[in-house]
């Protein structure tokens, strides 16, 4: 039976796409989730995959035309029983063809597999936000054969923003596992199939790694030993978004980048691997001289080549464990961080006495009172919102050559988590009282840890607190999270023998609170002495706390 291909949805706001290449031509062989064509968007460049095994018997919509989402552009037809001569595709200029139904196939041998349950429910990959469109598969809750609940965690994944756990979309029995665990697939794309019967139990089990097809993936579509192909001079580079923020946040030409994906395309493979191997933009090809002008003069002193990298030390009984998707994603937004900002970072000691008494006193009725606990991120993060509303500079952030003051505070809080590190934002902070910030805080917390986070709660912050005085560490020198311009360092909580000054003028030594506070910010922005009157400010409101805490 004749399986129409559809142009997909690459996107919730995205609402139609070009086809930039047919990876097949008409009469092909395709198997299901092979790369069948190519679409460019105005958000991202995809491979698609084919919706089923076959034989492409029509070509609708010709490379080049634009069209909605859902539009039919190709049929596949069973393998069986289709004629030689396929149809051609049809011209730019004429009306897409009727669909063809094709012959019925002649009976075929008994197949020795079993024939799949009637009732099959697609499970998909989902998109977990507009700017997102592949996920990883990091874990399957459940295995062939399990039953599994309307809603009941199915399978875990990662994607550049978040991690989540991803309900079944019916109840019935998990038959079959398409994608296994450590693949990485566009939305949309089938990972499972659950069955409405019982039977499925002997279903199918989870395919191998080696074996399995991670059609969107540009990588797996190139033959093993295909040669990386690097654009000539005036070519369109053929790249995604993702790769060309990469590029840009290194500035590096794309055309020095040689591309594994069909037709030379640079993936975000590529373009890692060549940035972990020390690769740099070409400098710029000089311009032949004019007819009768001097030969150029040689440099004074020619630049050298980047060192290699260095080799790493290899010992008997060394473990090699390649990186999760998570600590890969934390390690390049660190490294883009550090390429990007101008990194400064100025340390406050703080007199938290008067806190701590507080809170002391306050913890257990409050907890009682409010259903939540009294910690010291509260008082530290409404001391920063405070600041922050008299220096919007520190709540700024730059663009290109200019520099956007924000309207609200969006406040992440990093959060420690066993396989990495995660910021939720609090969103207009500036309009929650104490209790409110306080709530906020334990239940991105909380949901964090669980993987309960939506995608909007991940990124769009404009300030961040990070508390690694929860370890013990006196002070750390954080990182700024891109692309805000400063971001809170919270050192750990001390009792010090401290100078106090009374009323009188009279000096004595006593026994106090302590904790460092480091604000990280960016230098391209922030001026040291605009970063030391923030700090002095947010020192004065901590040290001398007269907010009612509800």
């Amino acid at each position: 039976m004749p399986t129409d291909v559809i142009m997909p949805q690459m996107g919730e706001s995205i609402f139609e796409g070009t086809i930039t290449k047919w990876l097949k031509k008409p009469g092909d062989t395709v198997q299901r989730d092979e790369p069948l064509f190519e679409i460019s968007t105005d958000k991202v460049d995809a491979e698609i995959p084919s919706p089923a095994s076959g034989v492409l018997t029509e070509v609708k919509i010709p490379e080049g035309n634009t069209v909605q989402i859902n539009t039919v552009v190709g049929v596949i037809g069973d393998a069986d029983g289709q004629p030689a001569a396929a149809p051609t595709s049809p011209p730019a200029t004429q009306a897409p063809a009727a669909k063809e139904t094709a012959p019925p196939p002649p009976p075929s041998v008994p197949s020795t597999t079993p024939a799949k349950p009637a009732a099959l429910t697609d499970v998909i990959m989902p998109q977990m936000g507009e700017s997102i469109f592949e996920g990883t598969i990091t874990k399957w809750l459940k295995k062939p054969g399990d039953t599994v609940q309307q809603d009941e965690p199915l399978f875990e994944i990662s994607t550049d923003k978040v991690d989540a756990e991803i309900p079944s979309p019916s109840s019935g029995v998990l038959a079959e596992i398409k994608v296994p665990a450590g693949t990485t697939v566009q939305i949309n794309t089938v990972v499972a199939q659950l069955s409405s019967s019982a039977g499925a139990a002997a279903a199918p089990s989870v395919p191998a790694q080696s074996t399995t097809q991670s059609a969107p993936s540009a990588p797996s579509a190139a033959p093993v030993d295909a040669e990386p192909s690097t654009p000539e001079a005036g070519e369109r580079v053929r790249s995604s978004p993702l790769v060309r923020k990469i590029a840009r946040d290194n500035n590096l030409d794309l055309r020095q980048v040689p591309g594994t994906g069909s037709s030379g395309r640079i993936t975000k493979e590529d373009i890692l691997g060549f940035l972990a191997k020390g690769g740099a933009a070409a400098p710029p090809v000089p311009k032949p001289a004019a007819a009768g002008a001097p030969p150029p003069q040689p440099a004074v002193a020619a630049a050298k080549p980047a060192a290699p990298a260095p080799s790493p030390v290899v010992t008997a009984g060394d473990e090699l464990v390649p990186m999760t998707r998570m600590r890969s994603i934390i390690a390049q937004r660190m490294v883009d961080s550090k390429h990007t900002s101008a990194h400064v970072h100025t340390v406050f000691k703080i007199d938290m006495s008067r806190i701590v008494r507080i809170r002391e006193k306050e913890k257990t009725r409050y907890e009682q009172r409010n259903g939540v606990k009294l910690t010291y991120m509260p008082f530290i993060s409404r001391a920063v919102i405070a600041t922050l509303r008299k220096m919007p500079i520190v709540n700024a952030s730059m663009e290109g050559d200019a520099i956007r003051y924000h309207k609200n505070i969006n406040l992440g809080i990093a959060v420690a988590l066993d396989w990495g590190l995660i910021v939720p934002v609090i969103r207009q902070a500036e309009d929650k009282s104490f209790l409110g910030i306080a709530r906020a805080i334990a239940d991105l917390a909380e949901r964090a840890r669980g993987k309960k986070l939506k995608p909007e709660e991940v990124g769009s912050g404009t300030f961040t607190i990070t508390n690694p005085g929860i370890f013990g560490e006196q002070f750390g020198t954080p990182v700024i999270n891109q692309p805000e311009s400063a971001i809170l360092g919270v050192g750990g909580l001390f009792k010090e023998p401290t100078v106090v000054t009374d009323e009188n003028g009279s000096d004595s030594i006593a026994i106090r609170s302590i904790i460092r506070l480091t604000l990280g910010f960016d230098h391209r922005i922030i001026d040291g002495a605009d970063a030391g009157k923030f700090m002095a400010e947010l020192k004065k409101y901590l040290e001398n706390w007269s907010e009612d805490i509800g």
